[in-house]
């Protein structure tokens, strides 16, 4: 089910287009049932990069959407791993107790969680089921109580180069945040030591991380020739919320471009099928965009589907009258950016 009226690309040419599209998978998400089927309607639908955590058991269930994509007839796209400098909202997973929960509570933490990750459906009792949670943080103002405590996770310089080795990406993703240059010349000098190729380094940075910063951040790769690849996270994790984050990305993109180090820049953190329409009313900033990154969206679109084969007992892949209409819907939101002239 490829698609013959798409011209295929590289990533390497998708990004010099403007046509570059990234599913992003979460940095924190372990739910590997999950993973493998939106992996591979994602790369299916023709996106050009996967993005996601930096864990053994992750990259296996990506690596197998990546080949049931490509049986099917889809590209190789690249597979990108990402990382942190420090603590970071992307690097965290929600957590509470079940027993300090009252049984009256009417459990807004579970209506509000897109990861479908809290309640006695994802757990069997009330809690957070650690494998589905990737850290958007809703839950944590939505508790009446604040029993909700952030748990973060952070790779250690000793475990990173051996993990890169036995992962093997294409790319990484290194999350960045103001003040931290140190931390980040020392996560690129075990990229360096892990002794893997790497096609690209993305730099993921909010609005916080000022241009000065980044472009020190710049001179940290070139300095060991790595390529950057500019993520611009407008409001990160929030992409399934509606027209105000959309519009959050393309204005720090307006913000950013002129002032940004050399690279390709990517737009990421709150996008969803708004995006694209709100950047072609601003020709001049549409061609400084290389492309975009989804990550809730590219979920909540899929996940009445990703339910309905759960509840058969099957996975989504294999699932011969659901996965061809997740694969219209994963079109729906990639072909725009694939099409874009």
């Amino acid at each position: 089910m490829s698609r013959p009226d798409l011209p295929a690309r590289t990533p390497a040419l998708a990004l010099a287009q403007g046509r570059w599209v990234k599913w992003i998978g979460g940095a924190s998400n372990n739910d590997l049932a999950a993973i493998e089927d939106l992996t591979g309607l994602y790369v299916l639908a023709g996106v050009h990069c996967v993005d996601v955590a930096a864990d053994a058991a992750v990259v296996a269930a990506a690596r197998r959407g990546i080949t049931w994509a490509m049986a099917q007839g889809a590209s190789r796209p690249w597979l990108m791993v990402s990382l942190s400098d420090g603590v970071d909202p992307h690097f965290r997973k929600a957590w509470f107790d079940p027993l300090a929960c009252p049984p009256s509570c009417p459990r807004p933490c579970e209506r509000v969680c897109p990861a479908l990750a809290i309640g006695m459906e994802a757990t069997g009792a009330p809690g957070v089921l650690q494998e589905r949670c990737y850290g958007c943080g809703r839950c944590l103002p939505a508790c009446p109580l604040g029993l909700i405590e952030e748990r973060h996770q952070l790779l250690t310089p000793e475990d990173l180069p051996p993990l890169l080795r036995d992962l093997a990406p294409d790319a990484v993703e290194i999350h960045t945040q103001p003040g931290r240059l140190e931390a980040f010349q020392q996560r690129v000098t075990q990229l360096v030591a892990s002794g893997v190729p790497l096609r690209r380094v993305a730099v993921s940075a909010a609005a916080e991380v000022s241009a000065a910063e980044l472009w020190q951040r710049f001179a940290a790769l070139r300095h060991h020739g790595f390529l950057p690849l500019w993520q611009l996270d407008g409001r990160p994790m929030t992409g399934d919320v509606g027209d105000g984050t959309a519009r959050a990305a393309v204005q720090l993109l307006r913000a950013r471009r002129t002032e940004l180090p050399p690279g390709p820049l990517q737009l990421a953190g709150g996008t969803n099928g708004r995006t694209l329409p709100l950047l072609q009313r601003q020709p001049d900033l549409a061609r400084s965009c290389a492309g975009v990154a989804f990550g809730g969206v590219a979920r909540r679109c899929l996940q009445p589907l990703l339910q309905e084969a759960a509840h058969r007992g099957l996975r989504l892949l294999a699932a011969a009258d659901l996965w061809p209409e997740a694969l219209r819907l994963a079109r729906s939101l990639v072909d725009p950016w694939l099409e874009r002239p």
